[in-house]
This record gives C-alpha cells, structure tokens and sequence, in this order.
C-alpha cells in the first residue's frame, strides 16, 4: 500500500457522509483565467487596426490562431496530465482559545508543473472568508503546508473540501479541483493550557514567569525521606539522632498531604457571557477548571466540578481516578452559558449535597456592580464558614484601558467618570469579600490560570486546605 493510499484510508475514518457536497464535474471545474482576457482583449485591439492597416491584420490573424492553439493545448494539459492529491490533519481535537496548526499535504502526481491557488473550506464559526494560499508544485513533488485557526467557541467544527484552482505554466485557463474530504474535528477547552501549566508547577526551577515559589509554613505530617540540611530549611526538622551518625546536619523532609478535596464551581449565568479577546469569561473559567484539576490529581489530590445558573448543571464528586480527568474534560465540554441570573441560593443546597467534607473550593463568578455581591455574600459566607472558598473575579480589562485613553471632548470626559467609578467599584466588592474571611483574586481574564495555579500552591504550602 502506496503512502498516499494509506492517506485516503485515514481521511475516509473523518468523512462525514451528512455533510458531504457532490464532486464538480470537469466541465464545472474549467474556468477562464485574467491572463486570457487580457491577452483576447489584445487581439481585438489588433483586429480594430487592421481596418487602419491591412498588415496588422495577418497579425490579429495569426494572434488568434495561436491563441486557440495555446488554450486547446492547456486544456488537454489540466485534464490530462494534472493530477492532484492533498490530506488535511488537525489532530482529533482542537483547543479552546490557542492557535491551533491545520496540515495540507499536498502532491502532484502529474507530468506537468502545476501553478495553484488554494481555498481551504474553514469552519463558519471562524468567520474567516479570505483564506488564500499561492503555490506552485512539480511533479512528483509534495508541498507540506501549514497554517493555524483560534477557536473562541467549543463543539463541533466542520471543514469542507480544500479547493485548488491550478492552472500550468500558459496560464490561460484553470480547473478547479476539490481535495481533501470534509471533515468534523471538536473544539475541547485547552489541553494546550493544560499541560504547558503542569510543566510550570510542578518543575524544579522556580524563576518561570507568573508561577511564585511559595515559603512553607510549618509543614504536613506526612514523612517523606530524611535528607542533607540544605540552607533554607527549617531547623526545626532537624534530625539529631541522624545527624550524630552521618556527621552532618540531616533533616526530616515531608511531602504535602494527599487525597484532599478541590472543587472548581463555574457560574454559567449571563454575567459571564461578557467577551474578552475573543472568549468569553465562562470559557476563561472552563480552561482554568480543567488546568487545575489536572494539577490537582497530579498532587494526588482528589477533584470535583459543580457547574449552576439558575439551576444545577453539571454535579462530579471529587475523586482521583484515572478516569477522573477525563471525565471533568467531557463535563465542561457540554457546558453552555444560560442566559438568567445565577441562584446562589440553590448553589448552597447543592454543595452541601455533593461536598461532604471540607474542600477547598475555587468559585468562578463575575460581580459588576455591589448590588449583585450583597445579594450572594451571606450564601457564600455560609460556604466559607464550612469549606476554604476562594472566589475569582474578573478585571474588566477592556474598561481599564477606556479609562486611561485621552479625553478629547467633554462626553469622554463623562464616560472614563463612569468607567473609573466602576473599576473602584469591583475593587470595593473584593475588599469587601475579603474583609469577611473569603479568599478572593481579582483576575485579569487572560491570567486566571496562572494565578488560580499560584493560589492553589500557596494554599498547599501553607497546609490551610
């Protein structure tokens, strides 16, 4: 079996029979290209002076003839002698948020060098209209192609067929071909972000950007090893009765408590519908959710999910099974945003069902005004009395930038009033939460993974889950 049958094996497992188009005819295919009218528009020229001068006309003449020559020679070339192959990967899924590389293979196997333009079918959720890729290929040779979509959605994603208007070295006429079978890829929250942010929590070199090696306060009881007394270590672990047989200062090393709870709660109501560079906030906390989580099972932690509105969405008792991840991966995937105001009331209820010791728990919500702060704090000071809560809320970045334009005239000056009373405003709601013992961050949307990863290792340090 050829390589490139192996090809159409693997694309024929993506083919999407509902979604198919029927293939274009030859006939359909064949099109006329600028250079041909541009070089007919010259002949006609040449037939108008021959009224003038009788010897332009055997130009036009011979003209004429050769170029119905050139265009019955291109022809036979393209329908004959031009045979194209092309394979799309983009892997089985796409992420949430990041750009994501999309493979064209490409290869002639043809007789002639073949000049194309390439018009990939892209799903309608990228909007995207003026894809276009100029190439040219030899025969026998195979063009590796690539370029990258960002997905600001989650589903299902639809590609149609990869069109190649190729035409040869005359450059007359074209044909259009269509490659590459329709394919469905979905759109997960962020695997990406998932593992680039494992990397960063759990490596020995502590000087990455946005993650905080945190100082130990005292520590768990849980024994690890007895190990050479470096300099930073606490002296109270000091292990004299080792350190009198090696001769040298030995301490005792323990390792964070295991198996302890850490739930991500997600408000999906309308207040998390709002757009920040694309994603809105509710697909902000579903990468964040599933970055933690792994986190969370790979410090042998165990990791739940409550999703709510105005009703109870997805419910995942915190576990730490294998089959755990990939489970909350599949949760948040389904997850839509609802367009009623969140029930904290209901929330409460539902955490005190599914939450059946204390845990520590990462509440993702958004507060515009401290109206709406009032009305949940005392369910989430009921929350906090029985479980570490840490609440996130998000920076409105956009109207922090509105705030520090210049004015230029006086309705701007009226609008960034408004925009700084609102930004005083959140920081209010924040200090507010925290003067009554919650935990709270406020975020800038693009940096709640890194700080909600950073809270939770501070946390850990500390022994306080």
């Amino acid at each position: 079996m050829t390589f490139f049958k192996k090809w159409k094996c693997l694309v024929n497992q993506n083919y999407m029979s509902n979604n198919t188009q029927p293939r274009i005819s030859k006939l359909q295919g064949f099109r006329l290209t600028n250079r041909f009218f541009m070089v007919l528009g010259g002949v006609i020229v040449l037939f108008a002076l021959g009224f003038a001068w009788s010897w332009v006309e055997y130009i036009a003449t011979f003209s004429s003839i050769a170029l119905g020559l050139a265009m019955l020679v291109e022809i036979m070339l393209l329908f004959i002698s031009v045979k194209l192959l092309a394979v799309r990967e983009g892997g089985k899924l796409l992420n949430l948020g990041d750009p994501n590389p999309i493979r064209l293979d490409l290869k002639n196997t043809g007789t002639v060098k073949v000049f194309a333009q390439l018009f990939d079918e892209i799903p309608y959720q990228m909007q995207q209209r003026d894809f276009r890729m100029n190439v040219s290929v030899t025969p026998g040779q195979t063009l590796h192609l690539r370029y990258e979509l960002r997905p600001t959605s989650r589903g299902e994603y639809k590609f149609g067929f990869l069109n190649a208007i190729a035409s040869s070295s005359i450059g007359l006429c074209a044909r259009r071909f269509q490659l590459a079978e329709p394919m469905m890829i979905p759109v997960y929250p962020s695997v990406i972000q998932m593992k680039k942010y494992e990397l960063l929590a759990f490596a020995r070199i502590s000087n990455f950007e946005g993650i905080k090696k945190v100082r130990r306060i005292g520590h768990s009881y849980e024994f690890e090893q007895i190990k050479l007394y470096t300099q930073g270590d606490d002296i109270r672990s000091i292990n004299w009765k080792a350190t009198g047989r090696r001769n040298s200062l030995m301490v005792n090393q323990y390792e964070d408590e295991r198996s302890q709870q850490v739930y991500t709660i997600i408000d999906k109501s309308r207040n998390m519908h709002m757009p920040f560079n694309g994603l809105s906030l509710l697909d902000y906390s579903i990468n964040t959710s599933l970055v933690i989580s792994n986190i969370a099972l790979r410090k042998h932690d165990k990791t739940g999910l409550i999703t709510f509105s105005h009703r109870i969405g997805t419910t995942l008792p915190a576990d730490r099974s294998q089959t755990q991840l990939k489970k909350i991966l599949q949760s948040l995937y389904h997850e839509k945003p609802q367009p009623f105001e969140a029930d904290y009331d209901l929330l409460y209820r539902a955490v005190k069902n599914v939450i059946k010791s204390r845990s520590l728990i990462f509440l993702y919500l958004n507060f515009e005004s401290a109206y709406a702060m009032e009305r949940a704090l005392p369910v989430l000071k009921k929350i906090n009395h029985i479980h570490l809560l840490v609440a996130m809320i998000f920076e409105n970045t956009e109207l922090m930038d509105y705030s520090r334009k210049q004015a230029d005239y006086v309705s701007d000056i009226y609008a960034q009033t408004i925009a700084h009373k609102l930004i005083h405003e959140k920081k209010q709601i924040v200090g507010k939460l925290r003067k009554y013992g919650i935990q709270t961050i406020l975020s800038k949307p693009e940096d709640l993974s890194i700080n909600t990863v950073n809270k939770y290792l501070e946390l850990k340090a500390k022994g306080l889950i």
